[in-house]
This record gives C-alpha cells, structure tokens and sequence, in this order.
C-alpha cells in the first residue's frame, strides 16, 4: 500500500473518531425505564440517586446522568422482614439527605392495605448504596392513621413532613397533611390537614372506592422564593384521570395552619392520550446538572385502561415558571419526541 494511502485512511479514521466524540448523545426519548411506579430523585455531589415503589425492598440507582437511567445497576439496600408490621406492599421510597445523613421514607404493611403506614432507614455512609441501612421504626403523629407517599422539606430552618392519610380508621378519603419533625424519624406536635379531595378531578373514578390525594411534593424555585408549593396527584391511579394539582403558601405564612395553603382550581398536569401518557402522577422535581433548569420526574402508562401496575413508567421533562411565580409544568411529552438532556449534562 502507498504510504500516502495508508496516511490518508489513518486520517480519516481519526476524523470519524473525532465526530464521533463531537456527535455524543444529547437527546433522549422516554420512557427511562420499562417500569418505574413513584420515581424519585436527588442530586448530591454531582450524582443522581433514585428510586421507585417496587413492592419488596427498596432499591437505588446511582448516575450522572438521568437518561442512561436503565445503563445503571440497580441495588437493593434494605429488604423487610419475611413477616410483621412492615413485611409487605412497600410503597412510594424516598431518600433524603438530611442533617449530614441519608434517611429512607417508604410506607409499609403486613398484606393488609388497611394497615399502611411510615417507616424511616438511616445510613450515615458518603455513599447511600451501601447497604449500611439501620431500621429507625415508624415514623407517625400521636393518631397513629394510615399513611403513605411522605416527603420532607425545610422551610426557615424547620422540617416538615408531608404524607398522604385518612381522618379516622376507614378508608373514606385519602387527605394531604403536614407535621413538624423533632429529627428526620420524629414527628412532633400534632398533623395539618391541608388538602381534601373537592373539586371534580380529584374525584375521578371514585364511585364506591374513596376519593385520592396522595403523593406530596415540595417544590420552590429557589431558596430565598416568596411562594412555595407542593404538588400533589389526584383522583385514583387505577383511572386514566389520574393529575397533578398544586397547592400554593406564603414562605412566611404559619404552614401548619390549613388557611395557610390555597389549592388552584384546575389540574396543573394531566394525560397527552396521543402521546401516550395516561393517568401521569406521583412525581418528583429535581435540578439539571448546571443547576440552570428545573425538572419532573413522573410515571405514566403507555396505554389506556392499565390502571396502578407495572406498565408505569418513570418519564422525565423540564419545565418553567410562570410570571406570577407558579410553576408551568406542560403536558407529558410524547414518547416518540427526542428531549435535550439536562443542561451541564
């Protein structure tokens, strides 16, 4: 072969090569995992944790970047008892980071719905996928109610919980409270009823079963924001209506009085049928890498009718903000749009 051939192929190699590092990946398409109910998601020290309702043990996932979310390895770092109180129907995870350690909330039963409720994992690790977990027990208000979803958010200093919870013993009306926590496991004081299901689309599918808010999330566009908001799912997850609603506070208000919090009249999230988006709910929000863009992480099905099983998948988006300081959430984007990853991805 001419040397000058041989320098030329060389060069066209390397030039393919260099393409090829230009042209990397910078679009995804949902969904980001084939099943994923209740996705959740935090960002600390440059990694992704995340984790969903698996019914059997929480798992994490560890990734700097969302969208290869189904390249990463999934672990399990804490499995129940084979029996007992909190064995069974493990629901909604979240992993927080609070007070220099990570802290796990995920409701559990004994295979009797009527017996959900809120128990706390502690791992005091740099690293929250080790399975150095301590079991902290439940974490309840002095009524001791049926509960699942709880999320925690700190506002002047002080941490809340959050969680999804009936009135008395039977299951009339899933209701959003609030609480002050002691710690990350202690509730102090008595709960805040702050949201009741009222208005037509919180009551979907309803018919003899109860009417649903569930699935608390906080939500602030940054830390020294006037509004704060907390973003809740509504109606059953077994419909197709299942949404997004929001409730809205003064940052400075008294939260733990129900006058405190004013619920918008419409849904602020709700079902794209052409593109394949049904019954989207139970979210979370987190931050792209540069810390420039706000996002939702959400489940919805592909199909209509497939009601709360596994074909909820964990789809994510960005979103804005509106001129009046609410957020502007979209609608799901379909399935088949390329998405721009997060920016400083």
């Amino acid at each position: 072969m001419p040397k000058n051939r041989f320098f030329s192929l060389v060069s066209i190699g390397l030039f393919s090569m260099s393409m090829g590092i230009c042209h990397a990946q910078t679009t995804f398409k949902n969904p980001l995992l084939p099943t994923g109910p209740d996705p959740w998601v935090i960002r600390k020290d440059g990694f992704y944790y995340y984790c969903n309702s698996t019914g059997r043990n929480v798992t994490l996932r560890k990734t700097k970047n969302l969208a290869e979310l189904s390249k990463t390895e999934g672990h399990v770092v804490w499995t129940p008892p084979a029996s007992g109180n909190y064995s069974k129907e493990l629901w909604a995870p979240e992993i927080h980071f609070l007070n220099d350690k990570w802290y796990i909330y995920v409701a559990a039963d004994d295979g009797k719905n009527d017996n959900h409720r809120m128990y706390v994992l502690e791992n005091p690790d740099a690293d929250p996928t080790t399975t150095n977990w301590t079991f902290k027990g439940q974490i309840t208000d002095p009524t001791n109610r049926w509960a699942i979803d709880m999320s925690i958010f700190e506002v002047n200093k002080q941490l809340y919980a959050i969680w999804s919870g009936w009135e008395g013993a039977e299951n009339v009306s899933q209701d959003i409270y609030i609480a002050k926590l002691k710690n990350p496991w202690t509730i102090e004081g008595t709960r805040t009823e702050i949201s009741t299901p009222e208005h037509r689309w919180e009551k979907m599918g309803s018919g003899p079963l109860p009417v649903v808010n569930e699935g608390p999330q906080f939500l602030r566009q940054s830390d020294d924001s006037k509004k704060i908001f907390i973003v809740f799912s509504a109606s059953g997850c077994w419909t197709d209506h299942y949404t997004l609603g929001l409730l809205e506070a003064d940052a400075s208000a008294d939260l733990m009085q129900a006058s405190s919090w004013k619920k918008t009249a419409e849904p602020i999230f709700k079902a794209n049928p052409e593109g394949k988006a049904f019954a989207p709910g139970h979210n979370s929000f987190f931050k792209s890498p540069d810390g420039k863009e706000h996002w939702i992480i959400y489940h919805a099905n592909p199909e209509a009718g497939q009601g709360c099983g596994n074909n909820r998948s964990p789809r994510m988006q960005p979103f804005t903000w509106n001129a009046d300081g609410t957020p502007n959430l979209g609608s799901p984007i379909a399935l088949d749009k390329e998405i721009s990853q997060p920016s400083g991805q």
